[in-house]
């Protein structure tokens, strides 16, 4: 009898933020498809989930792996996939093994989680009937294209972005949408969280020489229609 693989979600900073259903399903789990097996190590043994298979599942064999994840699927295994943080597929490895297991008849399953972007949405405040999500912006041109291209539209854009590329993002975004509404969410769920609404020439100001992972959301539907 094939097996099944279930995504699982995992915290995103607060080591607390995870489902009762989560750590009862990676105990009774076979095989742990990890982002990082270091960082899902520490996460098993924080919850005493003990004698576990850890593979890698990351960026660099999201693809090649496949094949041997569908061997152990065929062979009756219970699979799950994490990754470093928040859910498996949204701006994370993840899709292309999901994919195969639809095209495979792989039973799959699904432990919700935290996720940055949602996170995002609901404490930003703005108008979120129309979102638009793009995991992490392109770097320098492509950048400064994709934005343009996005120029116009009554959304709100929902993005990551490093540390060490934020002010130039910003002073793109200042200078392609304006002054517009921004919220900014920094090491969200942690000890550190910083949290700020405004305008994007404050937030310019106010983080520089920043550290941590961030989500930032645009308002690009204005003030009047938010």
């Amino acid at each position: 009898m094939p097996g099944k693989l279930t995504i699982v979600g995992t915290p995103i900073g607060n080591m607390l933020d995870i489902t009762i259903r989560a750590i009862k399903t990676l105990r009774e789990a076979d095989v742990i498809l990890a982002e990082d097996t270091r960082r899902t190590l520490k996460l098993l043994k924080f919850y005493r989930i003990e004698n576990k298979q850890v593979l890698s599942y990351g960026v660099h064999n999201q693809t090649k792996s496949i094949p041997s994840i569908l061997k152990l699927l065929n062979e009756g295994k219970k699979v799950c996939l994490v990754t470093d943080s928040g859910m498996p597929s949204v701006a994370d490895p993840g899709g292309h093994l999901v994919d195969a297991c639809w095209r495979k008849g792989i039973e799959l399953d699904i432990m919700p989680g935290p996720s940055a972007l949602t996170c995002a949405m609901a404490l930003c405040g703005f108008d979120t009937s129309r979102v638009f999500f793009t995991g992490f912006l392109p770097r320098g041109k492509k950048r400064r294209k994709f934005l343009r291209e996005m120029k116009g539209k009554k959304l709100v854009l929902v993005f990551f972005e490093s540390a060490i590329r934020i002010q130039a993002t910003l002073k793109d975004v200042l200078e392609i949408f304006g002054d517009c509404e921004i919220f900014v969410g920094r090491e969200m769920t942690k000890m550190f969280q910083q949290l700020y609404r405004g305008r994007v020439s404050e937030a310019l100001e106010l983080f520089k020489d920043t550290k941590g992972e961030i989500t930032i959301a645009l308002n690009l539907k204005g003030r009047e229609e938010s």
